[in-house]
């Protein structure tokens, strides 16, 4: 069956025309990026792990991770986690691999997955010890007969994982470009050594209406670096600060910025204001689950088409739900490229067992005048293909940690 690439005028307009749009990103800190971010730990470490032993990347998927908060007590000045942070990693994956000669070796999931968690969790955290502060626990099965055979029967472009879909649009509105870059400018290394009270806990609403944009930010504030109430309250306006000043690089429109909007400072520690001992709201009661954050290009966006599909975790070689997302996004930043489009949107479906390379339906939308789309038509498809061409090598940019997922 050939390849498809369908192109044609999409019939909406922008968001950036719409008079409301809304956007939100999770970041590092937040229970649902944990989530995400250690199931692709634990996949990555897994298939540096089957490419030493076995010459071959392994069918695994490890997408299903679910952090359980814990139990602290912060206070100005200080605070104790007294409960630790649970994360249960849960998935299927190859356990046992038979030799030629008959002999079985076991795989060491436990140790792989437990190095893999503990190592991305120092990395991403100043205050967290994952010794103490986290309990990290497995429930590895292995895979279904079916999708093993499928991901085992070799070939330059392997069988599809999964019957779904990827999703991606270009460029960012600036709303989507403003709330994400909050985010990264609150967790970069400079923020961290100049304001080291803000916490990697960030989460980044950004709405907004006509002309004006709204960003509320929930910025856990670690508790050992603010003594009092006054204290705690400057840092919040270093962060709306540090945020107007990004925000006037990057737009002319107004911009007001809410930071932890459900204080009552009146309470100081005794639960009116948001502190954290660990820089994670996981350590008190908030629970995250791999999937519910951000989509492949980091951000939640309610006003453009999404897929549900979680990228975190899954097996870089075979399945769709995470290759699918990564190539419709390049796909559409190289496609909006090409001449005066406005905008392009790529939709990739997959079918179970079907080479990666060919999906059932490729879709290009482009907001632009129907001379341009003419113009751009070939080129448009080219591009795609391009890309689905070269979706057997993009396993190894994710290994590098090259590729945003999420």
């Amino acid at each position: 069956m050939p390849r498809e690439i369908v192109v044609e005028k999409v019939g909406y307009p922008s968001p950036e025309k719409y008079p409301v749009e809304i956007v939100e990103r999770k970041g590092v800190g937040h229970p649902d990026y944990i989530a995400d971010a250690i199931a692709e730990a634990a996949s990555r470490e897994l298939c540096r792990y089957y490419l030493e032993k076995f010459g071959r990347i392994l069918h695994h998927n490890l997408d299903k991770v679910l952090v359980v908060g814990g139990q602290s007590a912060p206070r100005f000045g200080g605070g104790e986690v007294l409960q630790p942070i649970y994360i249960l990693v849960s998935g299927r994956a190859t356990t046992e691999v038979v030799e030629s000669d008959g002999s079985r070796v076991g795989v060491p999931i436990g140790p792989l997955i437990l190095r893999a968690a503990k190592k991305w969790l120092s990395s991403n955290f100043r205050y967290l010890n994952p010794d103490e502060h986290v309990m990290i626990d497995y429930r590895i099965g292995k895979g279904s007969v079916d999708l093993v055979d499928i991901f085992s029967r070799g070939g330059a472009y392997p069988g599809a994982n999964d019957t779904s879909m990827g999703i991606g649009y270009a460029p960012l509105s600036t709303t989507e470009r403003l709330v994400l870059e909050t985010e990264r400018l609150l967790n970069s290394e400079r923020v961290k050594q100049d304001y080291p009270a803000i916490g990697e806990d960030i989460k980044v609403m950004g709405v907004r209406r006509g002309d004006v944009i709204r960003l509320t930010i929930a910025a856990a504030i670690v508790s050992r670096h603010v003594r009092n109430t006054a204290e705690y309250l400057e840092v919040k306006e270093s962060i709306r600060k540090l945020v107007l000043e990004k925000a006037r690089e990057l737009t002319d429109m107004k911009v007001e910025v809410y930071v932890n909007t459900g204080d009552d400072p009146s309470r100081g520690d005794k639960g009116g204001v948001y502190l954290v001992v660990t820089g994670t709201s996981a350590e008190h009661g908030d629970d995250g689950a791999t999937g519910r954050g951000n989509r492949a290009n980091g951000l939640i966006t309610p006003f453009r088409p999404m897929s549900m599909e979680a990228t975190a975790g899954k097996n870089p070689v075979s399945h769709v739900g995470k290759l699918y997302n990564v190539v419709a996004f390049n796909a559409a930043r190289d496609i909006v490229q090409l001449d005066r489009i406005e905008e392009a949107y790529v939709k990739i479906i997959s079918q179970i067992g079907r080479p990666i390379n060919e999906p059932l339906l490729a879709y290009i939308g482009l907001n632009a005048p129907e001379e341009v789309i003419a113009r751009v038509r070939h080129k448009a498809e080219e591009v795609l293909a391009d890309h689905l061409d070269r979706i057997n090598t993009l396993w190894e940019r994710i290994l590098r940690g090259e590729v945003t997922l999420f």
